[in-house]
């Protein structure tokens, strides 16, 4: 039973620009994403497969509220959580689980697993390993679209861990000195794996890592989608106006840790349940509830049919190939000149 506190928060979550059919979008989003990713955790302990696996469990009202402030033309790039964001994005989840497995019939063919989801034809350029190595290519890529005349915005997402990168401050530089319609999105869940935000730094208000390249920057509630949404609508509204890059310090938190080998004990289950509180897909559940567009019983019934696509996308996965041997020589190059025409 919602607290007359949440039953207010309810109510008034809906005085602005967002209504029904915002909450229940974000509802079904979140919902996938938060048992698309619990299956991954059941899995991954029964082996089902093997590398790293970094669950997104807590932080998905974040791309929730991107998707409701970006068009289908712009660009994502981000680091190895990455499950999630291709399943936002209106990737297969049969094939994002196939490419958990290793399967042929994976997003990246069973070549990148948990960390290096792609998905070209939705405009996602990953899912990359190396920590932040994505926030240059993602300003990159930006700058590819400006180059060519085209009216995108890319979202270069990173970790709080992530923003300590030298190439973070490069990247900043050049960003800002040649105004390239980047969003710098910092996914801060107050750990890079099990260190705190207070250990790694004496700038624990990361948006003003911006300041000294007067880059626009705020802080964002990451655990409510129409605070990003709003935030994200504002940065991209600023980058196609020409005005260059801005930076986004969305706080955030990840319920589990930082990897499935992760224990950890450097936090508090007191902790954890403070932020567990804020829960985006209980909170968009009472916003639906509170002002009468669903049911309980509606709710349940979404419950079930995403339940269904879980587990679809994990008989799928099961019962795919793995990679022939010669896979391993396909895919390392691509065509070096792609626009010369014969």
């Amino acid at each position: 039973m919602a607290t007359a506190a949440k039953k207010k928060e309810a109510k008034s979550a809906t005085a602005g620009t967002y209504g029904k059919a915002d909450y229940i979008k974000w509802h079904r989003e979140i919902l996938l994403m938060r048992r698309f990713e619990e299956k991954c955790g059941h899995l991954y302990i029964q082996q089902k497969f093997g590398g790293f696996c970094h669950l997104y469990i807590g932080q998905e009202a974040i791309l929730s509220g991107m998707m409701s402030a970006i068009r289908p033309t712009d660009k994502v790039i981000t680091a190895y959580r990455d499950h999630a964001h291709p399943l936002v994005m209106g990737s297969d989840p049969k094939k994002v689980m196939a490419e958990l497995y290793g399967k042929v019939t994976g997003l990246s063919k069973g070549k990148g697993g948990s960390m290096h989801m792609f998905d070209k034809e939705r405009n996602l350029f990953g899912g990359h390993g190396i920590v932040g190595a994505q926030i240059p290519m993602g300003a990159g890529i930006a700058f590819a679209d400006m180059y060519r005349g085209e009216d995108n915005v890319t979202l270069a997402f990173f970790g709080d861990g992530a923003a300590r990168q030298g190439a973070l401050f490069e990247t900043f530089n050049m960003a800002m000195t040649w105004k390239i319609p980047v969003i710098f999105v910092i996914e801060n869940n107050q750990y890079a794996m099990g260190t705190s935000i207070e250990r790694t730094s004496n700038v624990t208000d990361l948006s003003k890592l911006g300041a000294s390249f007067e880059m626009p920057s705020e802080s964002v509630d990451g655990m409510r989608p129409e605070a990003v949404a709003d935030a994200i609508k504002r940065a991209a509204d600023r980058a196609r106006r020409g005005d260059g890059p801005t930076l986004l310090d969305i706080q955030t938190y990840r319920y589990k840790g930082h990897s499935m080998s992760d224990p950890q004990k450097y936090r508090t289950k007191e902790e954890v349940a403070q932020y567990q509180e804020q829960d985006p897909l209980e909170y968009v559940a009472r916003v639906i509830l509170e002002n009468k567009w669903m049911t309980q019983d509606d709710l349940d019934k979404v419950e079930e049919e995403i339940k269904a696509v879980v587990e679809e996308s994990v008989k799928f996965a099961e019962e795919s190939a793995l990679p022939e041997a010669h896979e391993i020589y396909e895919d390392v190059y691509s065509d070096p000149y792609p626009y010369v025409k014969d």
